[in-house]
């Protein structure tokens, strides 16, 4: 009788726990079409500035929503930057956001890609809050799902940025995965994001957790909606840091998908 009850306590815990990890497809993008789909995203257009020139890294790309830097083929978003001196900038390329058509708070956000190789690129899937709810940057946080720098091929990272925790500081919290093949096989780039954690993975492969302290804000202001961001710097005071090679153009960003479940 004691092992038939542990056993179904066992079954219990387990039916319970699938069904907390069962999650349903709120939110999608399979660009199927040949144009963006513009219900879903906004192609930013410009340098940063007035107000924040080179968007705070010194990037040295103008986003625009032309088709030659954004556009859809045979089921695949290619976001293409391009050395064309473009308006102020001495490279174009694309800037793809859902705020306010696509925001969350909790859930998986998952992301099937292929970034471009060479120095000077810089492609990030990354989450920034709808409404800065604690402050500016970085008091009500940045989720970066995927960065790499071409400089250092193969190198991918998955961060957070607080008040607390930032790089500024130099205390930002993540991990970084060496991928061989990252520039030239698709990966799934994943968070899992709940009240009390973040999770990080690759592939479906869980490689970091930054957990909430319970200490506030500063430490956790993961409690609101974000919205994602898809886009392909050039240069920058990281992108940039063994310079650009102009021979490697142009470049692209692939991404096969968006899903988002809750």
């Amino acid at each position: 009788m004691k092992r038939l009850f542990s056993l179904f306590l066992v079954l219990s815990f387990a039916f319970m726990l699938s069904c907390k990890q069962e999650r349903k497809l709120v939110w999608q993008d399979e660009f199927d079409g040949r144009e963006l789909d513009t219900t879903k995203w906004t192609a930013y257009v410009g340098d940063g500035c007035p107000d924040l020139c080179g968007f705070g890294n010194n990037e040295l790309q103008y986003y625009t929503d032309r088709p030659e830097n954004v556009s859809l083929a045979h089921g695949i978003l290619t976001i293409t930057a391009l050395a064309d001196s473009f308006k102020t900038r001495p490279y174009s390329s694309a800037k793809l956001v859902t705020k306010g058509k696509g925001d969350w708070k909790y859930g998986r956000v998952e992301v099937m890609a292929r970034v471009p190789a060479g120095r000077g690129n810089w492609p990030a899937i990354w989450m920034l809050p709808t409404e800065n709810n604690y402050g500016g940057w970085p008091k009500s946080g940045e989720i970066d799902i995927m960065e790499h720098v071409g400089f250092d091929q193969g190198n991918m990272h998955g961060t957070v940025h607080t008040e607390s925790f930032n790089h500024i500081k130099g205390t930002q919290k993540g991990d970084s995965l060496q991928i061989e093949d990252i520039s030239n096989q698709f990966h799934l780039y994943a968070i899992e994001w709940e009240e009390d954690k973040i999770d990080f993975y690759l592939d479906d492969q869980k490689y970091h957790t930054f957990e909430n302290t319970g200490k506030g804000s500063n430490d956790w202001p993961f409690d609101q909606p974000f919205y994602l961001i898809l886009n392909l710097a050039i240069g920058g005071n990281w992108g940039g840091l063994e310079g650009i090679a102009n021979d490697v153009f142009p470049n692209r960003f692939e991404i096969d998908y968006v899903r988002v479940y809750q």
